[in-house]
């Protein structure tokens, strides 16, 4: 992978790492990144462009005197490594002392690539990504009460990662990913409204077909005429699983290594305490087969598994990092995510809130008034008190069903009292990366007129 004429991946990182210790580095480690994406979009039956793009990166991370810096380069020439190289260990040398940064210990590093089944070799021309994008996007235009569109997108990508390290560590992984999206309008005037659908998978056979996406996104805009205004109240709100996984996104922030050591997260004091009703569980888990965020190492080259943060309700983990792990005096899990420019930081992977017991239709069974929660607007979260406030649009829920469509709303709470308010529905599907079921939370605000 990422070969360039005469010279392995394999010795340009070797090059690399030589020119750093041959000029002062105690440590280092060097990571070259590739990708390669084809995309085509069209508008109302019409091509609008195919882009393609490929872009390959070097990184150089250097270790000095209880100091690091890095570097990066799109320049593989040999010259060119050896002055980033040079670069780097003056930034080192001017750098103020860490002592929690430095390479991951041998112990921790992986001594297996696993094969989990990530990489789809099929070619999409860019004429097949086009006819992709205008299937997806008349489906959406044959539902009746459609009326205009913003458009329908196609992409197919590929990348590489290969990391070594002057400790010995050397290992390389491949990746795919395939999409698809359309965005309409229903209505005239002032009274119009918009949705969308969009899927994403890592092999093409696994990603939802023209006619799914089209039709959603058509039948999804229709469902959003006629909206109402609703009065401020407390009542339960139901999130659909398109926007449920944002709360799980709030929630890997707040537990990363690198938030609970500055003491900037709303749960830097809650491990080992219950966060969630005793029947949630999340897990994240990068060694998913066909998984979006699939990885057989972290990007220190540390050995991974999946890893159970909240269990019967109760945190038992943060994600770790080397560096995060040694401010916390604890072991590094695995879950250093990889920056070409930057020192690595801890991140989620393949995040997810498994099922609960109850069916969407049950969970909202006895809810006389609520909110069903389809499209969130704004970040309005605060990490390190957990407030929570973000624009809405959804449905109301009445007796069970639900009704009308409801905009132009904000709902609002604490993410830790909403975390153990939550009941997970049983509706659980692997789309993307962070992915929850339909959730519901009670006594939550929804501010209307």
């Amino acid at each position: 992978m990422i070969d360039q004429p005469d010279r392995k991946v394999s010795d340009i990182l070797e090059q690399a790492l030589a020119c750093a210790k041959s000029r002062g580095a105690e440590a280092a480690e060097a990571v070259i990144v590739e990708g390669t994406s084809l995309s085509a979009s069209c508008r109302l039956g019409k091509l609008e462009d195919i882009d393609r793009s490929e872009g390959r990166d070097l990184g150089l991370r250097i270790f000095v005197n209880g100091a690091q810096a890095s570097v990066s380069s799109t320049d593989f020439s040999r010259s060119a490594i050896a002055e980033a190289a040079e670069r780097c260990i003056a930034m080192a040398r001017s750098a103020p002392p860490d002592p929690y940064c430095g390479l991951a210990d041998e112990s921790d590093l992986t001594a297996t690539i696993a094969d989990l089944d990530i990489v789809d070799d099929i070619e999409l021309s860019g004429e097949r990504l086009r006819d992709l994008a205008l299937e997806t996007e008349a489906e959406a235009l044959a539902i009746e009460g459609i009326t205009n569109s913003l458009g329908a997108g196609a992409s197919a990508g590929s990348g590489g990662l290969m990391l070594a390290t002057s400790g010995g560590f050397m290992g390389g992984y491949r990746n795919s990913v395939f999409s698809l999206s359309c965005a309409v309008l229903a209505g005239e005037g002032t009274a119009m409204e918009r949705d969308y659908d969009h899927a994403s998978a890592v092999h093409f056979a696994d990603l939802k077909s023209a006619r799914e996406i089209g039709r959603g996104a058509g039948e999804r805009t229709i469902r959003r005429l006629n909206p109402k205004k609703v009065e401020t109240q407390n009542v339960p709100v139901v999130y659909d699983p398109r926007v449920s996984a944002s709360l799980l996104r709030h929630f890997a922030g707040a537990i990363s290594g690198a938030a609970v050591a500055r003491g900037t997260s709303f749960l830097k004091d809650h491990m080992g305490k219950a966060l969630f009703a005793d029947d949630v569980t999340i897990t994240d888990d990068p060694r998913r087969p066909r998984g979006h965020n699939s990885r057989p190492f972290d990007g220190e080259g540390v050995g991974n598994e999946a890893l159970r943060l909240i269990e019967n309700g109760v945190l038992r983990a943060w994600l770790l990092s080397t560096s995060s792990a040694r401010q916390l005096g604890l072991r590094t899990n695995g879950r250093a995510a990889r920056s070409i420019g930057a020192p690595p930081s801890p991140g989620a992977t393949n995040l997810y809130m498994e099922n609960g017991t109850l069916s969407p239709d049950e969970l909202m069974a006895d809810i006389k008034a609520g909110f069903y929660v389809c499209d969130l607007i704004g970040m309005g979260v605060n990490s390190t008190t957990g407030d929570y406030s973000r624009g809405a649009s959804g449905f109301w829920i009445e007796n069970g069903e639900i009704t009308h469509a409801v905009s132009e709303v904000t709902v609002a709470g604490n993410l830790k009292d909403m975390y153990r308010r939550l009941t997970p529905a049983n509706d659980l599907e692997f789309r993307f990366g962070t992915n929850a079921p339909t959730v519901r939370i009670e006594g939550m605000t929804v501010a209307g007129k």
